[in-house]
């Protein structure tokens, strides 16, 4: 199994955007309005997950003339299955340990 990428509210929210995208392949464009986050963010966050096997990245040649190909993402099955955990703990109720500082 691949080593469980960080959970940082970036993170976060690309796991999130690629769910909601699933089983559709999304552009990084895309992802970054849909997240709000810059591409020196974004790029980073998507070429670990690529790296560790979370999410598949195709190029997608571009349907307009002179224009380069793009990169296109999906989870993985192991990237859902992420995606879902982590949406899970994100909805799980925050506990307050005995004797915290608030």
């Amino acid at each position: 199994m691949p080593p469980l990428p960080n959970s940082s509210p970036p993170t976060r929210a690309v796991l999130a955007a690629l769910q909601r995208a699933y089983p559709a392949h999304t552009y990084g464009y895309d992802l970054s309005k849909g997240t709000g986050l810059k591409s020196g963010t974004l790029y980073p966050i998507l070429q670990r997950l690529h790296d560790q096997g979370y999410l598949d990245a195709q190029w997608e040649d571009s349907p307009h003339p002179g224009k380069p190909p793009r990169h296109i993402y999906r989870l993985t099955q192991t990237g859902l299955e992420l995606a879902r955990q982590r949406h899970a703990e994100g909805q799980a109720p925050r506990t307050r340990t005995k004797g915290a500082l608030t």
